[in-house]
C-alpha cells in the first residue's frame, strides 16, 4: 500500500483489510512480512475511518415539519430508537 496513489473506496479498503487480518491470523509469516501487513492494516483502518466520517457528515434525513415543508435533519439529532435500524452507523 505504501506509495500507492490510488484512492480506495470504503468497500475496497475494508475488503483488503479483511484479507490482511486473515493473513496475519493465519500465522507462519516471517516477521518482516507480518510487520508490513500490520502497517498496511493500520493505513487501511485509517482510510475506512476517514470514509466513514465523511459519510456521516454527508448523511442527512429529509423530513417534513409541522407545516409540511421539507427540512434537513442532521443524523445526530435523530431519535435513539432509529440508531439500531441495521444501517451500521
Amino acid at each position: 500500500m505504501a506509495g500507492e496513489d490510488k484512492i480506495l473506496s470504503f468497500d475496497e479498503a475494508i475488503s483488503r483489510l479483511e484479507a490482511v487480518v486473515q493473513e496475519l491470523e493465519g500465522g507462519g509469516l516471517p516477521l518482516e512480512k507480518a510487520l508490513d501487513l500490520f502497517a498496511e492494516g493500520i493505513e487501511l483502518s485509517r482510510i475506512c475511518s476517514r470514509n466513514l466520517r465523511a459519510a456521516e457528515q454527508r448523511i442527512a434525513i429529509l423530513t417534513r415539519d409541522d407545516g409540511g415543508a421539507l427540512s434537513l435533519k442532521d443524523i445526530d439529532s435523530l431519535p435513539a430508537a432509529l440508531e439500531g435500524n441495521g444501517c451500521g452507523l
